[in-house]
């Protein structure tokens, strides 16, 4: 099993930057990919962005070129840093974690934007 911890949300103007972290401990080694999702609510989760264990990414297109996802394996932690931030990109930020056979999500993170 895996285990997530998000940090780093908050409030922040239009065109602002955030940089969100994820931690992950347990079973990390078996981790295949992580990624990024948001939901807004009324809304299904939908998927910000990912991260394969050979670090090959993928990115929503309304995030493309404003949003970078990055891990640092020696930290075992995961990072989305969000910049040129819009009020459509408030919502609760979720990181997570799939293994072969699981697949984990943190507690979440609040994004508001907004001025």
């Amino acid at each position: 099993q895996v285990q997530l911890v998000e940090s780093g949300g908050g409030l922040v103007q239009p065109g602002g930057s955030l940089r969100l972290s994820c931690a992950a401990s347990g079973s990390i080694r078996s981790i295949s990919a992580m990624g990024w999702y948001r939901q807004v609510p009324g809304k299904q989760r939908e998927v910000v962005a990912t991260i394969t264990s050979a670090g090959s990414t993928n990115y929503v297109d309304s995030v493309k070129g404003r949003f970078t996802i990055s891990r640092d394996n020696a930290k075992n932690t995961m990072y989305l840093q969000m910049n040129s931030l819009k009020p459509e990109d408030t919502a609760v930020y979720y990181c997570s974690a799939a293994t072969a056979l699981t697949f984990s999500w943190g507690q979440g993170t609040q994004v508001t934007v907004s001025s």
